[in-house]
């Protein structure tokens, strides 16, 4: 396998579904072992830590629910648009749990589902790009059909993923793809649908993420 586009519909679905699991194993595990705890325990000091434990791992499995349910779900039939204030509540809902800082500039507006899809799979990209924490820096601009997405990551050792770009490209020089490749490999499919070309820099401090109206690339 060469290309994103060899991976069959079957597949996808199942790589992503895989993705969706390991994002929220790890609470929902916590939640079980919080669980066990109150079972277990008499002492109230334990039985008190069990249960901050339960609250704040059921907070973490209910964000990234619901950022997924967004950001890799239908999110409403054929050619539905998603409310770009619904996807900045879920997003800093997800970053909470983050190591990472989310500051999002963007008027709240009806837009395209592919194209606010595609803003959210960028938004879990850049996580990998400031990956001991920092800032990330989502600013919406243009009109609802023909968007811009900057994301701006500032961090401590700040870095481009990774083989991202080829992902992000379809290029999978050969490998066949996992759970971990598929979320990038996602997000340049959706760019394609969404009629957006994404590029990706490198300044100092600072990597960028950029998705624009493919028409405004080539001109």
């Amino acid at each position: 396998m060469s290309d994103a586009s060899d991976i069959t519909s079957l597949d996808l679905a199942a790589l992503l579904a895989s993705r969706v699991c390991h994002d929220i194993i790890s609470p929902v595990g916590a939640i079980t072992n919080g669980l066990e705890v109150l079972e277990e325990e008499n002492s109230e000091e334990m039985r008190s830590f069990a249960m901050d434990l339960i609250k704040k791992s059921a907070r973490q499995a209910s964000a990234k629910l619901q950022f997924a349910r967004l950001a890799f779900g239908a999110a409403g039939s054929a050619g539905a648009e998603i409310d770009l204030g619904d996807a900045e509540n879920v997003a800093r809902g997800y970053m909470a749990g983050e190591k990472a800082n989310l500051e999002w500039t963007a008027v709240r507006v009806l837009m395209p589902k592919n194209k606010v899809k595609l803003l959210l799979n960028l938004l879990l990209i850049a996580t990998h790009a400031v990956p001991r924490g920092g800032t990330i820096h989502v600013t919406v601009t243009g009109s609802s059909t023909e968007p811009t997405f900057v994301l701006s990551c500032s961090g401590l050792n700040a870095r481009i993923p990774p083989h991202i770009e080829d992902q992000l490209s379809g290029d999978l020089h050969g490998a066949m793809p996992d759970a971990h490749m598929v979320q990038p490999i996602y997000a340049g499919l959706l760019a394609n649908a969404a009629n957006m070309t994404i590029s990706v820099s490198k300044d100092g401090d600072i990597v960028e993420f950029r998705a624009v109206p493919t028409v405004a690339q080539i001109a």
